[in-house]
């Protein structure tokens, strides 16, 4: 009888840990560019360098940092309008009590290091975070550059889940716009 109730115990725990949140990323261009610039090839992250996270029962935690999206804009000279969505927050309701992730955007050096994108004056970009509150985050680039897109930590708390009850895992989209272009 011990062994039918240590393994009803251990089975919510094990089903648990194989949803352990992994993010879902996805990428989109707006089309109707001009005839003079050149086409944004966006890639997603391999989930290997993806931001990860532990979430079961009433945990309070962390966020790993991680990358999401590279982004090559190296031919097109147009500024770009880049918006990171949150796509599933309707199911991580169920799941978290809150989930805030830190955003953060790096540009390629000529000596192919990754470093942190300024804004034109050269100050820093203020901090900026997504949540399953605001949902959305909006940038603007300049053309001719590498740059990545990466949640650089965060925080969550989660709800008691059942295995079944979908995953807990936050879904990205990416949507780059280039300014100027005829829509």
């Amino acid at each position: 009888m011990n062994k039918k109730r240590l393994l009803k115990r251990i089975f919510p725990v094990i089903a648990l840990m194989l949803l352990i949140p992994w993010p879902v990323v996805y990428g989109y261009e707006a089309s109707g560019a001009s005839a003079a610039q050149e086409p944004i090839q966006i890639t997603a992250a391999e989930t290997s360098v993806q931001p990860t996270w532990t979430a079961f029962g009433k945990a309070i935690g962390g966020v790993k940092a991680g990358d999401l999206f590279y982004i090559d804009a190296t031919d097109n000279p147009a500024d770009i309008d880049v918006t990171l969505y949150l796509t599933n927050t309707r199911e991580l309701i169920h799941s978290y009590r809150y989930l805030i992730l830190k955003v953060g955007l790096y540009n390629k050096t000529a000596d192919g290091e990754w470093q942190k994108v300024t804004e034109h004056n050269g100050e820093p970009i203020p901090d900026t975070f997504i949540t399953m509150r605001n949902g959305q985050v909006s940038f603007t680039l300049p053309g001719y550059a590498d740059y990545k897109l990466t949640i650089d930590g965060g925080s969550f708390y989660s709800y008691g889940a059942e295995a079944g009850e979908g995953s807990l895992s936050p879904s990205f989209y990416l949507e780059i716009d280039q300014q100027g272009a005829t829509h």
